[in-house]
């Protein structure tokens, strides 16, 4: 399959080519039943040569071409129609009825507070021109109204309210938020671009629109992804100023699979610069070696790394509730663990070779010592609580 994509160098442009190259090169492992043989990128630099014999051989096209911020409105109609109309001649002039995908937008809707969008009507125009295109030559068009977009490589400070908010927590910019009750339908680009490679495999999901309102429908004329998340810009900025601490309380905020806040924390890191990403720990350094806590959870605990110098025995405690899991990936030790009130002590010889995982039992005291008399012990420590030191749950006790 050979793929024209037009409008490459744009936002979704950029995540749609990296994921058909993916396929193309065999490094998505996920669509093995799709192959593509050609990705071709057409964008502003291109030059008309280009596109006709783009058009002339494609298989499909997704077409993303688009004017969001011209200097004046006319440009809208030229940019957004007019270009539209150009990818279509071309193909008419070859006869090739491939299928043709076209990006439009919410605007086009032409209800509510996009009534009077002049880029609401350029879009609007595009799309009757593409399902004008469809009745009259047969080919298969397939019509996406966007909402708000967001996800890496977006621009900021243009079209994209995420984008400019995560740059400016990122990069410690100023920002204002006007309403913070304002709510926005926002559609990550990771899913729009799932839904875009599934109607290269006859997939997708087909609706008509009643006003902004999506009705699915088997038969419908648009497409949309139906994976979007509504949201307030007030909870959009209370995350942002969560993500941004976490360098300084180590806390990683709840991201469930599939939630908006996980997409929007690999949105923000995507804006980092680079003196932030990489951030100091406080290492706990004594004559024995370090303990060092690496991150925090809300309800799961944190994990810390210990190192043991050689010869060195940390430990001698237990715990009532607390419970840890003791992992060496460097150096030669011995773990043992004591049931209060026994003398039964079971041991557990580890190394870095062998990588295994022990649990630390509540009622047992346990230590692990560094076997070596030249290397350190290097253990990745889990605890199922943060560390309280007004109710340390620790105990001394030797083994």
């Amino acid at each position: 399959m050979k793929i024209l994509v037009t409008g490459a160098k744009g936002f979704v442009g950029k995540n749609l080519c990296a994921a058909l190259k993916n396929i193309k090169d065999g490094k998505d492992r996920t669509r093995p039943e799709l192959k593509i043989d050609e990705v071709w990128e057409y964008d502003i630099d291109s030059v008309p040569e280009q596109l006709s014999e783009w058009c002339q051989k494609a298989d499909f096209v997704f077409n993303l071409a688009g004017v969001n911020r011209p200097k004046e409105a006319s440009e809208f109609m030229q940019g957004n129609f007019g270009f539209a109309s150009t990818l279509l001649d071309t193909l008419k002039k070859y006869g090739n009825k491939c299928p043709v995908m076209l990006s439009s937008s919410q605007q086009a809707s032409l209800t509510g507070r996009f009534g009077n969008s002049d880029y609401g009507r350029s879009k609007k125009a595009g799309e009757d021109l593409f399902l004008k295109y469809q009745e009259e030559t047969g080919a298969e068009v397939h019509v996406y109204r966007f909402p708000n977009l967001f996800g890496k490589w977006c621009r900021p400070n243009y079209n994209s309210a995420v984008a400019t908010f995560c740059n400016a927590f990122a990069n410690d910019l100023p920002y204002t938020v006007n309403d913070p009750s304002v709510e926005l339908e926002l559609l990550y680009i990771d899913d729009l671009v799932d839904e875009m490679i599934a109607i290269l495999q006859g997939k997708g999901h087909k609706c008509e629109f009643n006003g902004l309102d999506v009705e699915p429908a088997q038969t419908g004329r648009y497409r949309y992804c139906p994976i979007t998340h509504k949201v307030t810009l007030g909870e959009i900025v209370e995350l942002l100023k969560s993500f941004a601490e976490q360098p300084k309380t180590l806390m990683i905020p709840e991201i469930p699979s599939g939630s908006f806040a996980k997409k929007l924390y690999s949105t923000y890191l995507s804006y980092l610069p680079k003196e932030k990403v990489a951030f100091p720990l406080k290492m706990n350094v004594d004559d024995r070696g370090s303990f060092t806590e690496l991150v925090h959870t809300l309800n799961a605990g944190q994990v810390s790394i210990n190192i043991s110098k050689p010869g060195i025995t940390k430990g001698q405690h237990w715990h009532n509730t607390k419970w840890e899991f003791f992992i060496v990936v460097a150096g030669h030790g011995l773990i043992q663990e004591r049931k209060l009130g026994t003398d039964e002590v079971i041991e557990f010889e580890v190394s870095g070779d062998n990588i295994q995982c022990i649990h630390m039992l509540p009622g047992y005291t346990h230590n692990i010592i560094n076997l070596s008399d030249t290397e350190n012990l290097v253990t990745v420590m889990y605890c199922n609580e943060i560390f309280d030191p007004n109710r340390p749950d620790t105990f001394f006790e030797k083994v």
